[in-house]
């Protein structure tokens, strides 16, 4: 068997492992490893590059960004953020038909702009939104649909912990990416609320109506909401005007939020040593699965798959935006088989030198960023794709009253909103490079 053949055997037992539940850093790991052993023909060099790949991996100082957000991301939950986040927007929107939804949705995009997690997105503000959704009589489906998708804003709106990990594995530059999410992530906020607006049109049970709230309270609910627009300005801003590095932004935006967590009276006593604990965890789940990738990326890098299947489709004459389309329906298929960073770690290195060495009109930098926002729709897509959509579940645990098969029904208009956004992003690219070509 030939080292090509052996690489794309790989993939089958790959995901053979991950059906067995085996975690899909240790299924990477392992056959990355076994790949190398065989390959290079001896427990000595498979070892040596064991040795190589950890300390590659782990010495790249942009990886030093995760723990920072995820820390940004828990001092913000305990600092009240989301519920002062919620509160100002349902003060200026609860009164609207499905405004609460609405609602829920603007504040899942203000969380997501400091946490840059989906998941965690998607719990804190179901913990937050879902009772005020049930007491102005919300469906159970169609509220946890609607957090369910308002997670996913938490991977797009800029700083994202996704975007950095393709920006490594891509070699791109990090606040450029952040800079061409923002307006993709804007029209998913804006998206979603139009899809609400027409779920509770065509489901008038579905959603009540919240009694309006003077003008004076909802300006001055916005007052609570001005720590989180300094943080997001300072972050994004700072990193955008040259500054600092993105790093240097995430440890600034996590000692601003800690501050703030601190002042509002969230941060006492173990809370300080649990968030520290929470972030450590979570660092290390996905430092773990980067390494895994690192390994079997490393793997598929001896064995030419990449470069060979580029080559293979180039001679082909296909045309490029049909590989493209292509491509982006498997990941779909995906999205209901694993999380979001494993999709993003295990599949760039692979589909990333084939769709570069195609003609989509754009320079190399400015298709590698698009590509980039694309492919974070579409893993965003899957994150809320029945039957397995991880949000859905996330939702899912917090309301055990409403039987997940009604929301996978009322989670497809979300489905439908986001395909809708992929395909205009896809067939006008401008869109998501508007202002990174601005401010070039």
């Amino acid at each position: 068997m030939s080292n090509f053949d052996l690489g794309l055997l790989s993939f089958p037992i790959l995901m053979l492992l991950i059906f067995l539940r085996m975690p899909i850093g240790l299924a990477m790991f392992t056959v990355g490893f076994g790949g190398m052993y065989y390959v290079t023909g001896g427990t000595v060099v498979a070892l040596a590059r064991l040795k190589s790949e950890t300390f590659s991996t782990f010495s790249s100082y942009s990886l030093s960004i995760v723990p920072m957000f995820l820390l940004m991301g828990q001092f913000a939950t305990l600092g009240g953020m989301s519920q002062a986040l919620f509160k100002a927007a349902e003060n200026w929107l609860g009164h609207l038909r499905g405004g609460v939804a609405m609602a829920a949705i603007g504040a899942c995009a203000g969380f997501g702009a400091i946490c840059g997690s989906s998941l965690a997105t998607a719990a804190t503000m179901g913990q937050v939104a879902l009772p005020e959704m049930k007491r102005y009589g919300y469906s159970g489906g169609f509220s946890s649909a609607t957090l369910a998708a308002g997670g996913t804003l938490g991977i797009l709106i800029p700083p994202s912990v996704i975007l950095v990990i393709y920006a490594i594995l891509a070699e791109q530059n990090i606040a450029k990416l952040f800079l061409a999410a923002f307006i993709p992530g804007i029209l998913a906020a804006i998206g979603y609320m139009i899809t609400v607006s027409i779920y509770v049109r065509l489901n008038p049970d579905a959603a009540g109506v919240r009694p309006p709230v003077p003008m004076a309270e909802r300006f001055r609910s916005m007052i609570d909401v001005l720590p989180v627009l300094v943080v997001f300005l300072v972050v994004v801003g700072g990193i955008y005007a040259g500054l600092f590095t993105p790093t240097e932004g995430a440890a600034v935006g996590a000692a601003g939020t800690g501050l703030i967590a601190w002042v509002n009276g969230g941060l006492r006593g173990r809370a300080w040593l649990d968030s520290f604990f929470a972030t450590a965890k979570s660092t290390a789940m996905i430092f773990f699965i980067v390494l895994g990738a690192a390994f079997y990326n490393g793997f598929l890098a001896l064995t030419q798959v990449p470069q060979e299947l580029a080559t293979w489709v180039v001679e082909q004459g296909y045309n490029p935006w049909l590989v493209l389309v292509m491509i982006l329906a498997l990941y779909l298929v995906f999205g209901c088989l694993m999380d979001s960073l494993s999709m993003i770690l295990l599949t760039i290195p692979i589909f990333f030198p084939i769709v570069s060495a195609l003609d989509f009109g754009l320079s190399s930098e400015e298709f590698a960023i698009w590509f980039g926002i694309i492919v974070l729709i579409v893993v965003e897509v899957g994150l809320i794709t029945p039957p397995v959509g991880m949000n859905l579940f996330v939702i899912n645990s917090m309301d055990r009253e409403t039987p997940i098969v009604k929301t996978y029904g009322a989670v497809m208009y979300f489905v439908g909103s986001d395909l809708m956004r992929v395909a205009i992003l896809v067939l006008f690219p401008g869109i998501t490079l508007f202002l990174l070509r601005i401010f070039s």
